[in-house]
Protein backbone atom coordinates (compact mmCIF):
# COMPACT_ATOMS: atom_id res chain seq x y z
CA UNK A 1 0.00 0.00 0.00
CA UNK A 2 2.81 2.01 0.61
CA UNK A 3 4.40 1.84 -3.14
CA UNK A 4 7.46 -0.97 -2.40
CA UNK A 5 6.25 -3.45 -4.28
CA UNK A 6 5.23 -1.21 -7.04
CA UNK A 7 8.09 0.47 -6.80
CA UNK A 8 9.95 -2.54 -8.13
CA UNK A 9 7.58 -3.87 -10.14
CA UNK A 10 8.10 -1.07 -12.17
CA UNK A 11 12.36 -0.68 -11.63
CA UNK A 12 12.08 -4.07 -13.49
CA UNK A 13 9.49 -3.08 -16.00
CA UNK A 14 11.80 -0.10 -16.89
CA UNK A 15 14.99 -1.90 -17.42
CA UNK A 16 13.51 -4.55 -19.59
CA UNK A 17 11.83 -1.84 -21.74
CA UNK A 18 14.92 -0.58 -21.87
CA UNK A 19 16.97 -3.58 -22.83
CA UNK A 20 14.61 -4.43 -26.06
CA UNK A 21 14.89 -0.66 -27.01
CA UNK A 22 11.70 0.96 -25.90
CA UNK A 23 10.65 3.67 -24.45
CA UNK A 24 10.57 4.36 -21.10
CA UNK A 25 8.32 6.39 -18.51
CA UNK A 26 11.23 9.23 -18.43
CA UNK A 27 12.29 12.32 -19.39
CA UNK A 28 15.11 10.53 -19.67
CA UNK A 29 16.98 7.33 -18.27
CA UNK A 30 20.62 6.26 -17.58
CA UNK A 31 21.05 2.27 -17.02
CA UNK A 32 23.53 -0.27 -16.45
CA UNK A 33 23.31 -3.58 -18.65
CA UNK A 34 21.69 -6.32 -16.84
CA UNK A 35 22.28 -10.27 -17.39
CA UNK A 36 19.34 -11.37 -15.71
CA UNK A 37 16.02 -9.79 -14.11
CA UNK A 38 15.52 -12.23 -10.37
CA UNK A 39 11.98 -10.82 -8.28
CA UNK A 40 11.08 -12.57 -5.33
CA UNK A 41 7.90 -10.75 -5.01
CA UNK A 42 4.64 -11.67 -3.67
CA UNK A 43 3.90 -14.53 -1.62
CA UNK A 44 1.70 -17.78 -2.57
CA UNK A 45 1.94 -21.30 -1.72
CA UNK A 46 1.77 -24.23 -4.13
CA UNK A 47 -0.49 -26.95 -3.30
CA UNK A 48 0.12 -28.75 -6.22
CA UNK A 49 3.26 -29.19 -5.79
CA UNK A 50 2.47 -29.54 -1.78
CA UNK A 51 4.34 -26.34 -1.09
CA UNK A 52 3.98 -24.36 1.83
CA UNK A 53 4.41 -20.40 1.20
CA UNK A 54 7.38 -20.06 3.31
CA UNK A 55 9.13 -23.56 1.12
CA UNK A 56 7.95 -21.52 -2.18
CA UNK A 57 10.18 -18.24 -1.56
CA UNK A 58 12.65 -19.74 0.12
CA UNK A 59 12.85 -21.75 -3.53
CA UNK A 60 12.97 -18.67 -4.88
CA UNK A 61 15.26 -16.79 -2.35
CA UNK A 62 17.78 -19.51 -3.09
CA UNK A 63 17.39 -19.39 -6.84
CA UNK A 64 18.47 -15.78 -6.75
CA UNK A 65 21.13 -16.64 -4.68
CA UNK A 66 22.58 -19.65 -6.68
CA UNK A 67 22.33 -17.78 -10.04
CA UNK A 68 22.65 -13.90 -9.46
CA UNK A 69 25.67 -12.11 -10.22
CA UNK A 70 27.42 -8.52 -10.30
CA UNK A 71 25.31 -7.51 -13.16
CA UNK A 72 21.70 -8.98 -12.46
CA UNK A 73 19.29 -7.29 -10.94
CA UNK A 74 17.57 -8.42 -8.08
CA UNK A 75 14.26 -7.45 -6.50
CA UNK A 76 13.50 -8.80 -3.10
CA UNK A 77 9.78 -7.92 -1.08
CA UNK A 78 10.22 -8.94 2.55
CA UNK A 79 12.02 -12.18 2.44
CA UNK A 80 11.86 -14.07 5.69
CA UNK A 81 8.24 -13.10 6.08
CA UNK A 82 6.78 -16.47 6.41
CA UNK A 83 8.55 -17.99 9.24
CA UNK A 84 9.21 -16.70 12.57
CA UNK A 85 10.40 -13.34 13.65
CA UNK A 86 14.06 -14.35 14.27
CA UNK A 87 14.22 -16.92 11.52
CA UNK A 88 13.06 -14.61 9.08
CA UNK A 89 15.20 -11.94 10.21
CA UNK A 90 18.24 -13.91 10.28
CA UNK A 91 17.27 -15.34 6.47
CA UNK A 92 17.12 -11.88 4.98
CA UNK A 93 20.17 -10.47 7.29
CA UNK A 94 22.26 -12.87 5.12
CA UNK A 95 20.24 -12.91 2.02
CA UNK A 96 21.18 -9.02 1.76
CA UNK A 97 24.71 -9.98 3.07
CA UNK A 98 25.09 -12.60 -0.04
CA UNK A 99 23.76 -9.77 -2.51
CA UNK A 100 25.87 -6.98 -1.17
CA UNK A 101 28.71 -9.34 -1.65
CA UNK A 102 27.95 -10.25 -4.80
CA UNK A 103 27.49 -6.82 -6.03
CA UNK A 104 24.40 -7.58 -7.45
CA UNK A 105 21.77 -4.32 -8.59
CA UNK A 106 19.63 -4.97 -5.58
CA UNK A 107 16.21 -3.56 -4.14
CA UNK A 108 15.55 -5.47 -1.20
CA UNK A 109 12.19 -4.47 0.64
CA UNK A 110 11.89 -5.78 4.50
CA UNK A 111 10.39 -4.62 7.34
CA UNK A 112 12.66 -5.32 9.55
CA UNK A 113 14.51 -2.31 11.02
CA UNK A 114 17.49 -4.47 12.27
CA UNK A 115 18.52 -4.50 8.43
CA UNK A 116 19.16 -0.34 8.37
CA UNK A 117 22.27 -1.05 9.98
CA UNK A 118 23.83 -3.07 6.87
CA UNK A 119 25.08 0.74 5.20
CA UNK A 120 27.84 -0.25 8.57
CA UNK A 121 29.46 -3.38 6.98
CA UNK A 122 28.58 -2.90 3.58
CA UNK A 123 29.66 0.41 1.62
CA UNK A 124 27.63 -0.11 -1.26
CA UNK A 125 24.17 -0.68 0.61
CA UNK A 126 21.95 1.98 0.91
CA UNK A 127 18.51 2.73 2.71
CA UNK A 128 15.93 3.92 1.50
CA UNK A 129 12.45 4.35 2.28
CA UNK A 130 8.81 5.50 1.02
CA UNK A 131 7.21 8.34 2.29
CA UNK A 132 4.26 8.53 4.39
CA UNK A 133 2.16 10.62 6.94
CA UNK A 134 -0.59 11.04 9.26
CA UNK A 135 -2.88 13.32 9.49
CA UNK A 136 -6.71 13.55 11.01
CA UNK A 137 -5.71 9.88 12.36
CA UNK A 138 -5.19 8.73 8.72
CA UNK A 139 -2.21 7.49 6.59
CA UNK A 140 -1.40 9.36 3.97
CA UNK A 141 1.20 7.57 1.26
CA UNK A 142 2.85 10.35 -0.51
CA UNK A 143 4.92 7.50 -3.20
CA UNK A 144 8.26 9.65 -2.77
CA UNK A 145 11.72 7.59 -2.02
CA UNK A 146 13.84 9.65 0.49
CA UNK A 147 17.25 8.53 1.68
CA UNK A 148 17.49 7.02 4.92
CA UNK A 149 15.42 4.43 7.24
CA UNK A 150 11.83 4.65 7.48
CA UNK A 151 11.50 6.24 10.88
CA UNK A 152 8.22 4.39 11.72
CA UNK A 153 5.86 1.77 10.89
CA UNK A 154 2.23 2.17 9.63
CA UNK A 155 1.14 -1.33 10.24
CA UNK A 156 -1.55 -0.21 13.17
CA UNK A 157 -2.85 2.56 10.71
CA UNK A 158 -3.33 0.38 7.44
CA UNK A 159 -5.12 -2.48 9.73
CA UNK A 160 -7.44 0.69 10.52
CA UNK A 161 -7.82 1.84 7.24
CA UNK A 162 -8.98 -1.93 6.28
CA UNK A 163 -11.32 -1.80 8.74
CA UNK A 164 -9.89 -3.64 11.14
CA UNK A 165 -12.30 -3.05 14.71
CA UNK A 166 -11.27 0.01 16.35
CA UNK A 167 -11.40 -1.87 19.55
CA UNK A 168 -8.65 -4.24 18.51
CA UNK A 169 -6.49 -1.12 17.17
CA UNK A 170 -6.51 0.01 20.61
CA UNK A 171 -5.47 -3.23 21.92
CA UNK A 172 -2.70 -3.69 19.54
CA UNK A 173 -1.45 -0.09 20.32
CA UNK A 174 -1.40 -1.60 23.83
CA UNK A 175 0.58 -4.50 22.83
CA UNK A 176 2.64 -2.32 20.81
CA UNK A 177 3.87 -0.19 23.57
CA UNK A 178 5.13 -2.51 25.62
CA UNK A 179 6.69 -4.39 23.14
CA UNK A 180 8.79 -1.19 22.19
CA UNK A 181 9.62 -0.34 25.85
CA UNK A 182 10.02 -3.65 27.09
CA UNK A 183 13.18 -6.09 25.80
CA UNK A 184 13.60 -9.91 25.38
CA UNK A 185 14.29 -11.93 28.39
CA UNK A 186 17.58 -12.47 29.17
CA UNK A 187 18.36 -16.65 28.54
CA UNK A 188 18.30 -18.59 31.43
CA UNK A 189 21.52 -20.19 32.31
CA UNK A 190 21.26 -24.31 31.49
CA UNK A 191 21.16 -26.18 34.91
CA UNK A 192 23.74 -28.80 35.94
Amino acid sequence: MGGKSTYMRQTALIVLLAHIGSFVPAASCELSLVDRIFTRIGSSDDLAGGRSTFMVEMSETANILHNATERSLVLMDEVGRGTSTFDGLSLAWAAAERLAHLRAYTLFATHYFELTVLPESEPLVANVHLNATEHNERIVFLHHVLPGPASQSYGLAVAQLAGVPSAVITRAREHLSRLETTSLPHEVAPQA
